[in-house]
């Protein structure tokens, strides 16, 4: 058996059935409010970072495209001028942060992202610890791992909405809530911990466990709109897209973002529409079949 998380992930995913319902069906609406902000589709960017080598000025590209397409945008580490030139792009911007051992770094960088007008801010808690045991190094930046008090911390220090990245566990998603955070990102970042269970997995057991008291967001491993359907089915409010995005993005800049959400966001339909399924607010979890 395959101890790599993102193979292990994808065997999850490929095994999930879905049931055929068309009678009554009807034409779906795949529009998403978040924070009282209206979206097309709940078809996001990940929380990706250095990007140039992709695209020239990737993230800022990235950005664009996720304007056009009336999609959430994410930011992961980056300097403040590259911030400031996404949110200029008009794209709604989640900003995440790294849990670095430097607390007054982490205060500038919330202080940054509401002043530059960023959507909502973030941290990706599963960045905390290397491959070794230790605390992580990224970039030259150590990190470290983070109670439940520092981030109840971080989450009064902003007026914005706080997501945690990184929870894989009804354990920490229920001190997430208890902390006040207002989202959570189900994910084992591509795999950094070796066997980790599949994020749409867990998904449910974590949604109902706090989903009535925030939004519950996916990544990892999303691959088409079918994928997009089962995470959203099995009861994710929206979806974030990394690798499948960043191909269309090293093709054709942000025409090839916005082009990449669309095609999601189509197969997305076609799923509802196949499965009658009217909107994101009556995705239904019987429509799944565990094989």
């Amino acid at each position: 058996m395959s101890t790599d998380s993102n193979q292990i992930t994808r065997d999850y995913m490929d095994s999930l059935l879905v049931e055929q319902r068309l009678l009554d069906a009807v034409l779906p609406d795949t529009t998403l409010t978040l924070y009282g902000t209206r979206f097309s589709t709940p078809v996001m960017m990940a929380a990706l970072s250095h990007l140039d080598s992709c695209y020239p000025q990737g993230m800022v590209e990235m950005a664009r495209g996720a304007a056009a397409a009336g999609a959430v945008m994410w930011a992961g580490m980056g300097d403040e001028a590259e911030l400031e030139a996404i949110v200029a792009t008009g794209a709604k911007t989640i900003k995440i942060i790294k849990p670095y051992a430097d607390e007054g770094l982490i205060l500038r960088k919330l202080r940054h992202a509401q002043d530059c007008g960023a959507f909502a801010v973030g941290m990706d808690i599963d960045h905390a610890f290397g491959r070794r045991g230790g605390y992580d190094n990224v970039l030259g930046q150590p990190m470290t791992a983070k109670s439940q008090e520092q981030l109840a911390g971080y989450i009064r220090a902003t007026s914005l909405p706080f997501i945690v990245k990184g929870v894989l566990s009804v354990q920490d998603a229920v001190k997430c809530a208890e902390a006040g955070a207002q989202g959570i990102v189900v994910s084992h970042h591509h795999g950094i911990l070796e066997s980790a269970v599949p994020p749409v997995k867990i998904l449910p057991r974590i949604v109902e466990a706090v989903g009535a008291r925030m939004p519950v967001f996916v990544d990892c491993g999303i691959q088409s709109g079918m994928d997009v359907f089962k995470a959203m089915a099995r009861g994710a409010t929206a979806v974030s897209v990394g690798r499948k995005i960043m191909e269309f993005l090293h093709t054709d800049g942000a025409a090839g973002v916005t082009r990449a959400v669309e095609e999601l966001t189509g197969e997305l339909a076609a799923a509802m529409a196949r499965t009658g399924t009217a909107s994101l607010a009556a995705m239904d979890p019987t429509v799944i079949w565990e094989n």
